[in-house]
């Protein structure tokens, strides 16, 4: 698809947004609308098996997410999103480096329901910060699943009350590889899936 390609284009080399310039993300935008504009799943909520597994992130306009990479001697590594549609459970992972041995662990577990055909809102639950060598982490699957388990880690892991976080995504793009999303702050994500 031509507005595919074009928009992993625009992305590439983008460091997930950290790199883009104001025009850089102007482009980048106008692809992702050409794109949404083309969605080829218009009931995106309930394509289960295509949203179902492990997503990388490959762009963003969250400062959030970008924010992390401007603590000084912190670099922001991958970003994972890992949705299981039967128990209605997302686990975001976020790997952070900087000095040697201390390469760390960002990650927030919430619950979601649906409230459209393609608007899920987004309650967080749990939230996990940790050292990768504390923590065993080998990759984003494993960790993920330790996660799920309900087991409490080797970590700062706390509880977060509903009334401190939630929000809502609409997914507007979903194929067998890619998704774009877009949230109640403003913010996009591009993301593909991890096979």
């Amino acid at each position: 698809m031509l507005g595919k390609t074009e928009l992993l284009e625009a992305i590439a080399g983008k460091n997930r947004g950290l790199l883009a310039s104001p025009g850089d993300r102007q482009m980048i935008l106008a692809s992702v609308a050409q794109l949404e504009d083309r969605n080829p799943t218009p009931r995106p909520v309930e394509a289960t098996d295509k949203l179902n597994g492990n997503w990388r992130l490959l762009y963003t306009t969250s400062q959030g997410l970008l924010g992390i990479d401007q603590v000084p001697l912190l670099k922001l590594g991958q970003i994972y999103q890992y949705i299981q549609m039967e128990t209605a459970k997302i686990y975001n992972l976020a790997e952070i480096s900087g000095l040697p041995y201390l390469e760390g662990l960002v990650s927030v577990a919430a619950n979601f329901q649906p409230l459209s055909e393609r608007r899920v809102k987004v309650n967080f639950e749990r939230s996990i910060i940790g050292l990768q060598r504390l923590l065993d982490y080998r990759t984003a699957d494993e960790f993920i699943q330790q996660i799920a388990s309900g087991d409490r880690l080797k970590a700062i892991d706390f509880s977060i009350s509903d009334r401190e976080q939630r929000g809502w995504l609409d997914i507007t793009y979903l194929d067998d590889d890619l998704r774009i999303g877009r949230g109640n702050e403003g913010s996009v994500f591009v993301l593909t899936k991890v096979l």
